[in-house]
């Protein structure tokens, strides 16, 4: 199926202003800091387990109290997000997340250890760390379904999951240092310093959609509300972001969404893309150290193949559609993750497993833009809501994942571990048979 695409007429001297790539560039320094803040425990989480004497599985569960809490409020987030707007939830959620990551270090000496006891106070401030990042990617998605044109969704996706290779290369090196420096409790208070700057300049520059911003001109705008024509244009129109005068906003359809044979292909190969993701943001640096004797700094796959990853799934759209283009370019990706993960696990060679380890994760991102770029294909104006859905049934995959892998570990192995994070992936390629992109799930009048 072959994309024509037509702009409106602007003032052939005017050149288009980048504010939507500024934006993009925020939300990849956004999604970079809720790395930051949920890496930070898995490397500070050596010290952590010999200072307290903690167990592989009570570890696990303070691992996973951050997940069950991001998975719980991804709809809410989401719904929050469409009804509210991004610029003023993803504010509050920066500063919230800030908040209880500065609590983290504080946890052994704050009232709530002796009143509840260590672990579980340690759980429910990294359940309120959950809690705030919820708001992240939902809302991230909605700021690209509004400000990024049909044809570059997959792209603007990628470039802002880019931040999650951004904070697995930079995490490792920097909370490392700072803990070396002065302990593992400063790092918890240099992220949240952090977070309540960002925060400062997301509320001062963005704006939920192009047309409210001073900086955007006539010709940046057009680029963005890029008009479909050729074959099968009525049909991909109503993928096409909506104007800002389009009407009121009503409540997502979820009778819609769970109806969709899409949306359920969405959820449940999220699942199986959360599980080993997960794998990774709790276990890998811990892995390194105890089962390999040894830690290094494996980011560097994850920031080329995400971009990497949405130009392709672009590619593959204007190839083969939105249907087949976006199947392709999630079950390539999450094959050869797969196949990686599953070789590295048994790779004697430790340069050459963490190589594959880490090529493993990269091709995970190289898929991860498809599932948010289909969720604004599918409904662009309740692009939110779905994203939330969808994220929370991926971090229902990633709250089982830290406590398996630390039970699989133990009674098996760490290859048995890895051997079924791998499994788990290559059932979430094949779950993308179920997804359809060309299916419109917004509320019909």
């Amino acid at each position: 199926m072959k994309i024509l695409l037509a702009t409106p007429q602007v003032p052939a001297s005017e050149k288009p202003t980048r504010v939507r790539w500024n934006m993009v560039a925020l939300l990849t320094l956004i999604t970079a800091l809720t790395y930051l803040d949920r890496l930070n425990l898995s490397i500070a989480g050596k010290y952590i387990q010999d200072e307290f004497q903690f167990t592989n599985q009570t570890m696990g569960w303070i691992l996973s109290a951050f997940v069950f809490g991001y998975a719980l409020f991804q709809i809410p987030a989401g719904w929050a997000g469409d009804r509210y707007g991004p610029r003023r939830m993803m504010t509050l959620a920066i500063l919230w997340w800030s908040l209880f990551t500065a609590l983290t270090a504080l946890t052994p000496r704050l009232p709530l250890a002796r009143w509840l006891g260590l672990v579980p106070a340690f759980f429910l401030i990294r359940f309120l760390v959950g809690v705030g990042e919820a708001s992240a990617f939902p809302n991230s998605n909605k700021i690209v379904a509004h400000w990024m044109a049909f044809r570059k969704r997959g792209i603007g996706s990628s470039l802002q999951l880019m931040g999650i290779g951004l904070g697995g290369t930079v995490t490792p090196v920097l909370i490392a240092a700072v803990m070396k420096r002065w302990g593992w409790p400063m790092s918890f208070y240099f992220c949240a310093a952090l977070g309540i700057a960002l925060a400062s300049v997301w509320l001062f520059y963005a704006t939920n959609r192009p047309e409210e911003h001073r900086g955007v001109n006539a010709a940046e705008l057009a680029l963005i509300r890029e008009k479909l024509h050729g074959q099968n244009a009525a049909a991909l129109t109503a993928h096409a972001p909506a104007p800002i005068n389009s009407g009121p906003t009503r409540n997502p359809p979820w009778k819609k969404f769970f109806a969709s044979r899409s949306a359920w292909g969405l959820m449940l190969s999220y699942f199986c893309e959360g599980y080993p993701n997960y794998v990774y943001y709790t276990w890998f640096f811990l892995y390194l150290v105890r089962a390999r004797g040894l830690t290094v700094t494996q980011g560097s796959f994850w920031l080329i193949l995400s971009p990497a990853g949405g130009a392709f799934s672009d590619l593959a759209v204007r190839r083969w559609g939105l249907g087949w283009g976006r199947r392709v370019a999630a079950s390539t990706g999450m094959t050869v993750s797969a196949v990686l993960l599953a070789t590295g696990a048994h790779t004697a060679n430790n340069p050459l497993a963490i190589l594959l380890l880490a090529g493993a994760m990269g091709f995970n991102l190289f898929a991860t833009s498809t599932w948010w770029a289909t969720c604004i294909d599918l409904t662009p104006r309740y692009s939110g809501s779905l994203s939330g859905l969808m994220n929370m049934w991926g971090n229902a995959g990633g709250a089982a994942s830290p406590i398996l892998t630390a039970f699989i570990a133990t009674q098996f192995g760490w290859t048995r571990a890895l051997d079924f994070a791998a499994l788990i992936t290559f059932a979430g390629a094949l779950l993308w048979g179920l997804v359809n992109a060309e299916e419109c799930l917004e509320p019909t009048a």
